[in-house]
């Protein structure tokens, strides 16, 4: 199962889990409650979410943590172009580190995706992933500004998923985002498959800052 998505990448994505349960745990990026279950519950389930991504996208993490999902799925699909977004200095050292000893090519970036500088220095990305970062709608606010028109945001959500598209759709349609739809990722891979709430920023939309200073110019 593991080797279908990893390839022969998996002895790393066993590295990373390694990383997660030792130094992840003393470190506090992840609850000690958590290392029984990394395998399935972060590695497995976030590699799966490379099922949505398009080939040679460029992604961006936006509040990595423990870089999930993005080494998981730098890990499974190594087309990828990927930078961490992390605000805390601490995580940021342990993404530098591991990221070395597995050898990847993968950006870390130390701030915030809502600061004015990290959003020119990524945006028109292909994807943006988080996990576990924000209710819908204030994502969708610090996600979608870093998208191409057309670009895709990846929420990995839990079971609050529907309510939040039902509570939080209008004001992702205000920010420049599509309808929100509910996607799973990894069916018959792992039970339950990974819940992901898909939204695309909408061709010409931007943030309110933007819309603003459009009109003011028209």
């Amino acid at each position: 199962m593991a080797g279908s998505v990893f390839g022969d990448r998996l002895p790393l994505a066993q590295r990373f889990a390694e990383h997660l349960v030792t130094s992840g745990v003393e470190r506090g990026l992840i609850g000690p409650r958590e290392a029984p279950r990394v395998w399935d519950r972060h590695v497995l389930n976030c590699a799966l979410v490379a099922e949505l991504v398009p080939n040679g996208a460029r992604l961006v993490d936006v509040g990595s943590g423990a870089g999930l999902p993005g080494i998981p799925l730098a890990l499974a699909r190594p087309d990828l172009r990927i930078v961490l977004i992390e605000p805390l200095a601490r995580r940021v050292e342990w993404l530098h580190e591991v990221i070395a000893d597995l050898g990847l090519s993968i950006a870390v970036e130390r701030g915030r995706a809502e600061e004015t500088v990290v959003r020119r220095r990524w945006e028109g990305a292909d994807v943006v992933t988080a996990r576990a970062v924000a209710p819908l709608a204030r994502l969708a606010g610090w996600s979608l500004p870093l998208l191409r028109p057309g670009g895709l945001m990846l929420a990995m959500k839990g079971e609050s998923a529907p309510a939040e598209v039902e509570r939080d759709a209008a004001a992702v349609r205000k920010l420049g985002g599509g309808i929100p739809r509910i996607e799973r990722a990894g069916v018959g891979v792992i039970d339950p498959p990974s819940t992901v709430v898909v939204v695309e920023r909408v061709r010409g939309a931007g943030s309110p800052e933007r819309s603003r200073r459009r009109r003011g110019q028209a």
